[in-house]
């Protein structure tokens, strides 16, 4: 009896002689389907059934569904395929007696791996017990012109992961799954603020100064209006501007840019949601965050306890049982390292204590009392902090928009949830007095005169808005690719975004 398989193993590299062959021999599969009066770019197919749902449905059930063909075994007269769409994988089974001989053998002659088809027929085992769809008939759906690589199933390599994401997709079923937890994520976010009396506002994304976060911005330049403006680090300016207008329970799921550098826990383009409620302080987010956190994960993940990467790329794991510990910046500090940044009222004397610990910071001359406090407690407390933990009491110069303490004017209403190393929210009881906020703007312009990138831009439009009045609020932001990485087991942010940005290989 006549057998061949044709498979992904063993196809040659995209480039190769071999591929450029089998390119080649693809064009003449391609010109044969027009031959045949056959269209091989179609239009539509009607699915009733993703293949996820043939698989669950009965046996002699008909079915009509599509997806591309991923492996494929000619037996003379049957041939085995497996059929591949987002929800998952079946093996379809045609026979020469089903389809009529004409048509058994078209399908032979034209098919190669890659090829997206659909097939009517009806559901049944195999005699291994294989759940599969018997074809009553087919229709060609689109001729790919290039093989998949070489082991395609269950590609590694993670540049090609990242440049060449739709192959990744097709490759492993486990990406799929992340991007649809992505997906579901956002979704089910998005329905946690409805049902908690939030409204969904659109910000702008070009803005003619970079304020709501230290970070420094991408520039741009605005043609029609012959203006410099900037790709915005945070909606948050915006936000806090609706809320002086009268809105009183606001968020956004927002695309932001910070120019600034790239590791495993950042992007220079990333996703964040940013929220504010008017007469909230920080303490109500803390707990507003408890149980948003708490409510998506036990549904999404259906267990509190869930095991996260740490950076050895070992499986911990992390417990989001309530409650979630609570502690002050100074203490954490004074705790790790000895340094108390209260009675370090400047740069100069900060950088001083840091040398005499011989802590090393990068470019620790040029930064400001606030980016250095926080470059500090970044080197050596964050990295230590695995299961959630409130942050909380932060220096005044390292919040420039955050609501200075009623009782320590040292310190602000500030909190930042941390889990497994990484910052994944950050919020705080907003500042409202407008004199304050000019003053820290003033201090941001000092710092970034002093060679600080990542100083915060003075924003006098936006105090301008300040003094029009504005209720107590507090806000809060979480970094979307941080929760998703953490919640799917991945290391570095660039596995949740879909189309991560690379430099040219050439």
């Amino acid at each position: 009896m006549k057998k061949a398989e044709n498979s992904a193993p063993n196809r040659p590299a995209s480039g190769s002689p071999k591929a450029r062959d089998e390119r080649q021999d693809r064009l003449k599969r391609l010109e044969l389907i027009k031959s045949l009066g056959l269209v091989p770019y179609a239009d539509r197919f009607e699915k009733t059934h993703s293949i996820a749902q043939t698989r669950e449905a009965k046996m002699g059930a008909k079915v009509a569904t599509a997806g591309r063909i991923v492996l494929f075994r000619d037996m003379g007269k049957v041939s085995f395929a497996h059929l591949l769409d987002f929800s998952g994988k079946v093996q379809i089974v045609l026979k020469i007696d089903e389809l009529g001989q004409e048509n058994y053998k078209n399908f032979i002659k034209i098919i190669s791996l890659g090829d997206f088809i659909g097939v009517r027929g009806e559901m049944f085992k195999t005699q291994k017990g294989e759940i599969s769809i018997l074809v009553k008939e087919y229709a060609f759906l689109s001729k790919a012109l290039r093989p998949l690589p070489e082991k395609w199933h269950g590609l590694k390599d993670l540049e090609t992961k990242y440049r060449k994401r739709y192959l990744d997709l097709i490759a492993n079923s486990d990406t799929m799954a992340r991007f649809n937890f992505r997906s579901n994520f956002i979704w089910e976010l998005r329905k946690f603020y409805q049902e908690n009396g939030f409204l969904e506002i659109d910000t702008p994304v070009l803005s003619g100064s970079a304020s709501g976060a230290l970070a420094k911005p991408f520039q741009t330049h605005y043609n029609a209006l012959d203006l410099d403006v900037y790709l915005r680090i945070a909606p948050e300016i915006h936000l806090k501007e609706a809320v002086a207008g009268g809105f009183e329970k606001i968020f956004e799921v927002a695309r932001v840019f910070r120019n600034e550098g790239m590791d495993a826990s950042h992007l220079q383009e990333f996703s964040m949601v940013e929220h504010y409620a008017a007469y909230w302080n920080f303490e109500d987010n803390m707990n507003f965050t408890e149980k948003m956190l708490t409510t998506l994960i036990k549904k999404l993940k259906g267990s509190l306890k869930i095991k996260v990467l740490n950076r050895d790329d070992q499986l911990i794991e992390v417990d989001f049982s309530l409650p979630w510990r609570r502690v002050s910046f100074r203490d954490l500090l004074m705790k790790d390292c000895g340094i108390d940044v209260d009675k370090c009222s400047d740069a100069k004397s900060l950088r001083e204590a840091i040398k005499k610990k011989k802590i090393a910071i990068e470019d620790m001359d040029k930064l400001g009392h606030g980016n250095l406090m926080d470059a500090l407690y970044k080197k050596i407390s964050r990295p230590k902090i695995i299961n959630p933990t409130f942050l909380i009491n932060h220096p005044t110069d390292l919040s420039p928009l955050a609501r200075k303490n009623d009782k320590n004017p040292l310190v602000t209403d500030r909190f930042q949830l941390i889990v497994n190393g990484w910052e994944i929210v950050n919020a705080y009881s907003e500042l409202i007095d407008p004199i304050d906020q000019r003053e820290r703007f003033e201090k941001q312009t000092v710092a970034k005169k002093a060679g600080d990138e990542e100083a915060m831009q003075k924003d006098d439009e936006f105090v301008e808005a300040m003094e029009y009045g504005m209720p107590p609020v507090s806000g809060w932001g979480m970094g979307i690719e941080r929760i998703v990485a953490l919640l799917t087991e991945q290391p570095n942010l660039r596995d949740v975004v879909m189309f991560p940005l690379l430099k040219p290989k050439e």
